[in-house]
């Protein structure tokens, strides 16, 4: 048996987001429609198959999705919000989430429901040590849906809703978020921001999305004071800049927690190659950046340590950061190198400048108030 899981279900492919751009078409606004959405499912499915033509899915151990419970849902976001979901998802044309651009088809919920299925199934496999770590491939993402709303493409908050599960059914106490996608995870904070038995480490690129959230004296209120921790990092930064806010930030303040569980929102939009945001990671800094968090994981919580798939647009560079961070969690090389390795070489990002430093420094001076 691998030390790996590995969830993916063919219809995390099968989600719609209609025809718009990244929003509905709209011909009186000039938003003509388009064969795929900006976050059109394929992204993730070329990454299952990237993952299984290079035979790596054959070191991995398969963990099956199940449906997520209205009870599971219910943990972290409003019941009003939830039935809402469930009778815009009967209808033939489905509905939206709440912010206008998070569209979904005719059985929407059940798609949803499923992808935070998938993040329950890796929980339980790693906390029960079936497996000694997990990657959830799963799709619609979670991290932008607040309690009573969805935003940014996502209908339920799939790391936060695994979270609240492990620490109300699985007795866990004490569950670390670190969300790498590269736009604010406002979701997983207005869940998570009045309680202090689940840190939320959000890093991202700086008012990119919401870009009204995500700042650093953005730390939690009442009993979640502190617990939330938020790093945003200037446009452009790369692999430099990322390195030194891990370091500095990241790594210790999860040494401060001490988890029992550390759950990754793993998106791969901070990439250079990106459409909607503006930094500079290629594939090999996200196994470093997998390696770092997997370290500390083995000092504080016995390796347990659950990826959750996130966001990530670009349908030819993410299959390959995946693969890098499932190679890095398994132990075992597809023989694939990133494709596009000496193409991005060169051109920036692997130096950390003198600003990033000081927004990194910035967030560093709150979060050594964690205890």
């Amino acid at each position: 048996m691998s030390a790996t899981g590995y969830v993916w279900e063919t219809t995390y492919g099968w989600a719609d987001l209609g025809t718009g751009p990244m929003m509905p078409a709209h011909a009186a606004a000039g938003i003509q429609p388009i064969t795929h959405h900006v976050a059109h499912p394929d992204t993730k499915r070329r990454m299952h198959e990237l993952i299984s033509a290079t035979g790596l899915i054959d070191s991995l151990t398969p963990v099956r999705a199940r449906p997520a419970s209205r009870e599971d849902i219910l943990r972290v976001h409003e019941e009003e919000y939830y039935e809402r979901i469930a009778a815009q998802s009967l209808l033939p044309k489905g509905g939206d989430a709440g912010d206008g651009e998070t569209s979904f088809g005719q059985g929407g919920l059940d798609i949803a429901l499923l992808a935070a299925g998938g993040a329950l199934a890796a929980v339980d496999a790693v906390v029960s040590g079936a497996v000694e770590n997990c990657y959830a491939l799963v799709n619609p993402p979670g991290h932008h849906a607040e309690r009573n709303m969805g935003r940014g493409y996502c209908l339920f908050g799939n790391a936060a809703v695994a979270a609240a599960y492990a620490r109300e059914q699985l007795g866990i106490s004490r569950v670390a978020i670190v969300d790498w996608d590269v736009h604010h995870g406002n979701g997983t904070q207005d869940i998570f921001w009045e309680r202090d038995d689940v840190l939320n480490i959000s890093i991202h690129q700086n008012r990119c999305f919401p870009p009204d959230s995500g700042f650093i004296e953005e730390r939690g209120a009442g009993t979640g004071e502190g617990y939330t921790i938020n790093v945003p990092l200037p446009p452009g930064g790369g692999m430099g800049a990322y390195e030194y806010a891990f370091d500095t930030v990241v790594i210790p303040a999860l040494r401060r927690y001490a988890p029992e569980l550390i759950i990754v929102g793993s998106g791969f939009d901070a990439s250079i190659m990106d459409p909607l945001a503006r930094m500079m990671l290629r594939a090999a800094d996200y196994a470093t950046l997998t390696r770092k968090v997997m370290d500390l994981a083995a000092e504080v919580c016995d390796g347990r340590l659950v990826c959750v798939q996130e966001g990530g647009y670009n349908p030819f560079y993410l299959p390959f950061c995946g693969l890098k961070v499932l190679e890095e969690l398994s132990g075992v090389s597809s023989g694939i190198d990133d494709a596009f390795a000496e193409t991005l070489s060169g051109k920036g990002g692997e130096e950390l400048m003198g600003h990033e430093r000081e927004a990194v420094d910035h967030a560093a001076q709150l979060a050594a108030l964690l205890r």
